[in-house]
């Protein structure tokens, strides 16, 4: 084994790090930690590892210097936490003048696969001058457990599907102007980009695929996650009530969830299975990363967890594949993709609801404190949908004066003198891609 090390790290050197799009994933700013490279399976977190080894390529570290290892090898089977420290010597032994002297930086991928590599990578830390990314499948490197085995000495940089700006990157068509700026026959061509990224999403593998591979991947990507990650993990007692569960979630985006009434639903259909266990399902579908729900937005406790939640896949591209409606659905891939652009910024999410019954999608908390309330409808062209959006915003901003009011849709409604001057209406292709200069 030591030998086919040696030979993997002299052949990981010899690489050149292979074509990607560039992703926009941020990373923790704080030196001494090992960085957690997690997300939901194949959505690009070894590429994004290969981009970071580029990146410092680029600046002037030798190639030398930046190891990147993958542990997911059928000649590595059967190796131990005392196995790793083989890595570090054999990679060493090849160049003595970094030990010590110059910082190297290690990309250990799919180390979870080797049992007890926590204390491997703490004690790397501790005695070795290097910086540490790791990454591996949600299967055994989930958040929480990282941040238990690590006992802080890990930060985390979380890795989605393409977001809209890279999709549009990854077929040379991100503007290099705000969207504002841009001549009409551009901003025709980004709306056509965006209708096409709310029904195929963003998976990296996913893209240009044909309607029906693609179905067939995401089918394999949730399947995959489901029985790898959750069913097998935690040694799921009901598959079926499981199973169920992913349906409708993935099917029903941005609809509200029960436990109790799901609960309800199948002891009506003869499955037995404890409230209590479709909770813990629940939070494992999130750590998996396949679904991501947003609770009430209320200083009460008690009623947050009491309340139903909303809830959303990881990519938008998802929900055609689950939604037996046969319906496009513009609306829910379009709230699902600003939930998720609003994870990537680093905001806190709620739903309001308000006590005249009205409701608005997200109430977001950014990383300094900023509130953002934001209403969520592809198309405003009817005046009834129009006035019953800014109603519930306007009740809502009631409740959260602090918070900046945002419609969010498709294209711009033609009747905007209604609409208050504290509501800001634009269109999603300007908000998705607000920070592009």
């Amino acid at each position: 084994m030591r030998q086919i090390i040696r030979q993997k790290i002299i052949d990981s050197l010899a690489s050149k790090p292979p074509a990607f799009t560039p992703r926009d994933v941020r990373l923790p700013g704080l030196r001494g930690k090992a960085i957690a490279v997690i997300g939901m399976r194949r959505s690009g977190k070894t590429t994004f590892l290969w981009q970071l080894l580029a990146e410092r390529l680029a600046k002037g570290t030798a190639r030398e210097g930046l190891l990147y290892f993958n542990f997911e090898d059928e000649r590595l089977a059967g190796m131990s936490a005392a196995d790793l420290q083989w890595v570090i010597e054999e990679y060493y032994s090849l160049h003595p003048e970094w030990r010590d002297a110059r910082r190297a930086t290690l990309f250990l991928d799919e180390i979870q696969v080797v049992p007890g590599w926590e204390v491997f990578a703490r004690r790397l830390l501790d005695t070795e001058h290097v910086e540490l990314f790791i990454s591996g499948s949600s299967a055994r490197l989930l958040s929480r457990e990282v941040a238990t085995s690590m006992r802080g000495r890990a930060m985390e940089a979380l890795v989605h599907p393409f977001s809209f700006r890279e999709y549009l990157r990854h077929r040379d068509a991100e503007p290099e102007k705000k969207v504002d700026r841009l001549p009409k026959a551009a901003r025709s061509a980004l709306d056509k980009h965006l209708r096409a990224y709310l029904a195929e999403g963003g998976f990296p593998e996913a893209q240009k695929t044909q309607r029906r591979d693609r179905f067939e991947l995401l089918r394999g990507y949730v399947d995959t996650a489901l029985f790898r990650d959750v069913v097998e993990r935690h040694a799921v007692s009901h598959p079926v009530a499981l199973r169920w569960m992913v349906r409708h979630l993935l099917g029903n985006a941005g609809g509200l969830f029960s436990v109790q009434k799901f609960h309800d639903g199948l002891r009506s259909q003869g499955v037995p299975v404890a409230k209590d266990t479709l909770h813990a399902y629940l939070a494992h579908l999130e750590d998996a990363f396949l679904v991501r729900t947003v609770p009430v937005a209320t200083d009460s406790e008690r009623r947050r967890q009491v309340n139903p939640r909303k809830a959303y896949p990881i990519d938008p591209g998802l929900i055609p594949v689950f939604d037996r409606s046969g319906k496009a659905n513009l609306g829910h891939a379009l709230e699902t993709t600003v939930l998720l652009e609003l994870e990537r910024r680093g905001c806190t999410t709620a739903y309001v609801r308000t006590p005249e019954g009205f409701e608005v999608d997200f109430l977001a908390t950014g990383p300094e404190g900023d509130e953002h309330l934001i209403q969520v409808c592809a198309e405003l062209d009817d005046a009834e949908t129009l006035a019953r959006e800014l109603r519930a915003l306007e009740a809502a901003a009631v409740r959260h004066p602090r918070a900046h009011a945002s419609l969010i849709t498709l294209t711009l409604p033609a009747r905007r003198a209604s609409i208050p001057e504290h509501i800001q209406v634009t269109t999603a292709a300007v908000w998705l891609l607000e920070n592009c200069e």
